[in-house]
């Protein structure tokens, strides 16, 4: 069990400075997203952005002919509404909830005010901060794009379930076969086969949608370089403060985050 769900739980709000952080905390609206909620269509104008804590989201690009494919996946290491940061107030993807939990809601106008509020230029922590994210973001759908194109769905999956566990306060979510195919853009078949062979190697167990991850480190070495490549420029790029690891509960600290001889306190 996890403790009562804080703004600091997310990596992007745990990062902030003091003074920053408690500028935007009257205005963070702690809510609940159900699995399948759509947080905004493409093109939609946006009015907000979330910073998951406990859900995982999926930027999900649509075509004509009703196929998907996900571009990329954002739990509690970031933020959704990144076009209202960039200047662009629109997204060409659907942001869909994956995995059910909790996020953190911001109006836009309260974003925008925070991100200019030295004299209308855009400086301070806040905006460095979604600048390396933005690129880490980035990062994240061209290795995915190079990934789909070039390795097989085994490696895929383990990729796939790598980063999502990542985003997650646990090893488990709840997610069927159909949809992880529609995620990664392949048949059922396919996925349906990667994923009894993971079982029978000992690695995952799945059962009617419940998928707990049982051997992280035999899910790595099946994997692609891809998820290396993804982990290692969030570590970059994203800062790993005491704060940081404070803010995650005590016994679900992903392993890009585990940190030898940091001590676990309390979240602020």
């Amino acid at each position: 069990m996890h403790g009562p769900t804080k703004p600091r739980h997310n990596q992007l709000l745990a990062a902030l400075s003091p003074e920053e952080f408690d500028r935007l905390l009257p205005d963070l609206e702690l809510i609940w997203l159900p699995h399948g909620k759509v947080l905004h269509e493409s093109g939609d104008c946006l009015q907000h952005v979330y910073f998951p804590v406990t859900a995982i989201v999926s930027l999900m690009y649509l075509i004509k002919d009703g196929g998907s494919a996900e571009v990329a996946l954002i739990g509690n290491d970031g933020m959704i509404g990144i076009a209202l940061f960039m200047g662009g107030e629109t997204m060409l993807n659907r942001a869909v909830v994956m995995s059910a939990g909790h996020a953190f809601r911001l109006r836009r106008s309260v974003l925008q005010g925070a991100l200019t509020r030295f004299d209308g230029w855009r400086q301070g922590a806040l905006n460095h901060l979604l600048l390396r994210y933005t690129q880490a973001l980035v990062t994240q759908t061209a290795q995915i794009a190079v990934c789909n194109r070039h390795h097989s769905v085994a490696q895929q999956l383990c990729r796939w379930l790598l980063l999502s566990i990542d985003r997650l306060p646990s090893n488990e979510l709840m997610m069927t076969q159909e949809l992880i195919a529609s995620m990664l853009g392949v048949r059922r078949e396919g996925v349906t086969e990667a994923a009894g062979k993971l079982q029978a190697a000992g690695l995952i167990r799945y059962n009617r949608g419940h998928i707990t991850v049982l051997d992280r480190a035999g899910l790595e070495a099946r994997a692609c370089e891809c998820y290396e490549v993804v982990r290692k420029e969030c570590n970059r790029l994203l800062p790993r403060k005491p704060d940081v690891l404070d803010s995650v509960p005590t016994g679900y600290l992903p392993r890009h985050m585990l940190t030898t001889g940091s001590a676990i306190r309390p979240a602020a």
